[in-house]
């Protein structure tokens, strides 16, 4: 069962960083396609405001898979000096305040997402777009997040390690 689990969680994060890379190919569709507009003297009305939208969503999408691909900022060579039993309580208190942030965040956003789509609030860009969906991208990236911080917590309790894998940045500065 725990390794159903895991793969399922792996895959969760891998496909949250597939739809991050694919908002990012979306980014590059509409400027491209808002070049052409320009350039044939048409309009594409509301074109800057999905590009940021497909910015946002990458950008809370690839959270979760940046974290288990040691991408996020870590200060590794104070973990590495301490002795072994301080290296634990510093990963379980960095985990820990990190996914209490991160469910934090995603409880208070799924809120705000909510209101905005009780009020039916649209931007106030041409596009008129219902803001509820590009703030729902934020509440699942926001969530894959805070569940990728806990699952690294529950692993550093059981385990005694992450599983985060190491950059090889990270591996070329002497580690």
């Amino acid at each position: 069962m725990a390794r159903l689990i895991r793969r399922g969680l792996d895959a969760l994060y891998l496909a949250a960083g597939v739809g991050a890379a694919l908002c990012l190919i979306a980014i590059l569709v509409l400027i491209v396609a808002q070049m052409l507009a320009r350039w044939t003297g048409t309009t594409f009305p509301g074109a800057s405001a999905y590009a940021g939208y497909a910015m946002a969503a990458a950008s809370f999408l690839a959270f979760a898979n940046a974290l288990n691909r040691g991408a996020h900022i870590r200060v590794s060579i104070l973990l590495n000096a301490v002795p072994a039993r301080m290296r634990w309580a510093l990963e379980v208190w960095c985990f820990g305040l990190a996914a209490a942030i991160a469910w934090y965040f995603t409880y208070y956003a799924y809120w705000f997402t909510y209101w905005s789509w009780k009020f039916n609030e649209v931007s106030q860009s041409q596009d008129a777009t219902p803001l509820w969906i590009p703030q729902s991208v934020m509440v699942i990236g926001g969530g894959i997040l805070a569940l990728a911080l806990s699952d690294h917590l529950l692993h550093v309790l059981i385990k005694g390690d992450h599983r985060i894998t190491r950059d090889l940045v990270d591996q070329s500065m002497g580690e």
